[in-house]
C-alpha cells in the first residue's frame, strides 16, 4: 500500500469516526484528558528544582498541582451530570456568591497576599482564587441571560450584562490583576457578539475596551515596564527584559526533538516562573518544537470540537456558552503562547491546564466538563443515547440520559413572534362551552413572558414525563 493511500485511508477512518454521534464528547474528553496529564509532567519537570532549593520536597508543588487535578476531575464529572435546567437556575445566584467573593478578598485579613497582589483565599494548604471562578458563572450566567433575551431590544442585552461584567472587572483590577481583566473582557466580548450585538456597536464597545487595557497596562510601574521591554527588547537584558529573554533562549535551546523530559537547563534558576507563566517554554526546551506542535494540535483540536458542539445545538443556551467558553479557552491560551515567544507582551495568563495553579486547573476543567455536556446533548447524541448507544464512557461514568430540547416560549425570539403576530389575520374568536373556558384560564396568564425578563429565573423547559423516567 502506497503513502497516498495510507494517508486517504487514515483519512477516511477518522471522518468515518468523527460521524459518529458521540465524537464531539469523545473529543473533549480526550483533549482535556491529554493537556491535564501533560500539565502535570511538565509542572513536576520545571518545579521541581525550585521547590527543592526553598528548602521543602521536589515534589511539593507537583503534590498540590496534583490535589486540584483530582478536584478538577470531580468538577468535571459533576458538571456533566448538572442537568442544564438547574445550571441556568442557579446561574445568577452563584454569579453574585462569586462577585461578593471578589468583594471579601480584597479586604485586608480575608484575602491573602502574595507577589504584592491581594487575590487568593488561604483554606489550609490551599490557596483558591475567585478571580477564577467568577470567568465560569459570567459564562454562565451571560449565556443563560442572552438566550433568554433573543431578539429583544438592544438594551436588554446590554443590561444587565454589560453593567455586572464591568463591576467585575474593575473588582479584579483592584487585586490588582490585569491579565485575568483581559480574559474577563473577551468573555464579555465573546458573550456580545455571539449574543447578536450589532457590529458597530460591538467594535465601539472593544475599542474602548482596547483603550482601557492600555490606560491601566501604562498606570503600574510594573506593568508599564513589561510594554517598554516588549517595545524594547534590547534594554536593560539583566533586568525587565530578563524573563522574556530567557524564554527565547530555552525555546531555541531545545531545537526540533528537545534536549528530553526533564533535561530543562532554564528550570535551574535561570527561567522565573518557569512552571507558571513561561511553562509553555520548559515544553519547548525539554520536547523540542515537535512537542509545541503537539500542544497546538490539542488547542486547534479543541477549538474544532467547540464550534462543532456550538452549530450542532439546537439550545440557544448551550449554543452561546459553548462558543464563549471556547473563545475564552482558546484566546487565553493564544496570548501566553503569544508573550512566551515574543510576540505580544508579557501579561501573567496562563496557559489553561497545562500551567502550574490551583484554582485556575479545576475551574478550566469544571468548564471542560459543561462542554461536554452540552456536546451530550447535540440532538444526534441524543437519539444515540436514548436508544441505548451510549458507549463504554458514558456506561463507565453512569451519566444520565440528557434531557430533550424543546423551545418554550422564553427561548423564541421577541420581534420575529410579534412579527408574526402582527402578519397573521385576525380571525373571529370561536365561542367555547363555560367549562373548556374555565379549563384554560388558569394557563393564560403570561407568566412565561414575564419570567423571560428576569435573569435569575429558569426558562429551561421541563421534559415529560416518560422521558424524566427514561432518563433516570
Amino acid at each position: 500500500m502506497t503513502e497516498a493511500r495510507r494517508t486517504g485511508w487514515a483519512g477516511e477512518r477518522f471522518g468515518a469516526w468523527l460521524a459518529r454521534p458521540l465524537a464531539s464528547f469523545h473529543l473533549i474528553v480526550t483533549i482535556a484528558t491529554l493537556l491535564t496529564v501533560l500539565g502535570l509532567v511538565m509542572v513536576l519537570s520545571a518545579s521541581s528544582v525550585e521547590a527543592y532549593t526553598g528548602g521543602g520536597s521536589a515534589y511539593s508543588l507537583f503534590i498540590q498541582q496534583a490535589m486540584f487535578a483530582a478536584l478538577g476531575a470531580v468538577a468535571f464529572y459533576t458538571a456533566l451530570r448538572l442537568p442544564l435546567r438547574l445550571l441556568r437556575q442557579w446561574s445568577f445566584p452563584i454569579f453574585s456568591i462569586s462577585v461578593l467573593a471578589l468583594v471579601l478578598v480584597l479586604i485586608p485579613g480575608i484575602g491573602a497576599v502574595h507577589g504584592g497582589a491581594r487575590r487568593w483565599f488561604d483554606i489550609g494548604p490551599l490557596s483558591i482564587q475567585p478571580s477564577e471562578v467568577v470567568k465560569v458563572t459570567l459564562v454562565v450566567w451571560g449565556a443563560h441571560l442572552l438566550a433568554s433575551r433573543r431578539g429583544a431590544h438592544l438594551k436588554d442585552i446590554l443590561v444587565p450584562l454589560v453593567p455586572a461584567g464591568l463591576l467585575v472587572c474593575l473588582l479584579v483590577v483592584l487585586e490588582p490583576n490585569l491579565s485575568t481583566t483581559i480574559a474577563l473582557g473577551i468573555v464579555l466580548m465573546a458573550l456580545l457578539w455571539f449574543g447578536g450585538l450589532p457590529v458597530r456597536l460591538f467594535v465601539g464597545i472593544m475599542v474602548s475596551g482596547v483603550v482601557v487595557a492600555s490606560v491601566l497596562a501604562l498606570s503600574a510601574g510594573y506593568r508599564s515596564d513589561r510594554v517598554r521591554a516588549f517595545f524594547n527588547p534590547g534594554d536593560d537584558p539583566q533586568g525587565v527584559n530578563y524573563q522574556a529573554r530567557q524564554a527565547k533562549y530555552s525555546l531555541a535551546d531545545g531545537g526540533i526533538l528537545g534536549r528530553g523530559l526533564g533535561q530543562s537547563r532554564a528550570k535551574w534558576s535561570y527561567l522565573p516562573n518557569s512552571h507558571n507563566d513561561f511553562i509553555f517554554a520548559i515544553i519547548g526546551e525539554e520536547l523540542g518544537f515537535l512537542g509545541c506542535m503537539a500542544v497546538l494540535a490539542l488547542l486547534a483540536m479543541f477549538v474544532y470540537a467547540g464550534i462543532r458542539i456550538a452549530l450542532r445545538s439546537v439550545d440557544p443556551f448551550l449554543r452561546l456558552l459553548t462558543a464563549t467558553a471556547t473563545t475564552w479557552i482558546t484566546a487565553q491560551a493564544l496570548i501566553n503562547i503569544g508573550y512566551v515567544v515574543g510576540l505580544l507582551p508579557v501579561t501573567g495568563l496562563q496557559l489553561p491546564l497545562v500551567s502550574a495553579g490551583g484554582s485556575s486547573l479545576a475551574i478550566t476543567l469544571f468548564m471542560f466538563g459543561i462542554i461536554a455536556s452540552a456536546a451530550r446533548h447535540e440532538p444526534e447524541a441524543v437519539s444515540a443515547l436514548q436508544s441505548g448507544q451510549d458507549g463504554r464512557l458514558s456506561r463507565l461514568l453512569r451519566l444520565p440520559i440528557p434531557e430533550v430540547y424543546t423551545p418554550a416560549r422564553a427561548d423564541t425570539p421577541r420581534k420575529s413572534a410579534a412579527r408574526g403576530k402582527a402578519e397573521r389575520p385576525r380571525q373571529a374568536p370561536r365561542r367555547q362551552p363555560p367549562a373548556e373556558r374555565r379549563r384554560r384560564t388558569p394557563q393564560s396568564r403570561g407568566t412565561n413572558s414575564l419570567r423571560s425578563t428576569r435573569a435569575w429565573e429558569p426558562t429551561y423547559p421541563m421534559p415529560h414525563a416518560k422521558e424524566r423516567g427514561r432518563s433516570r
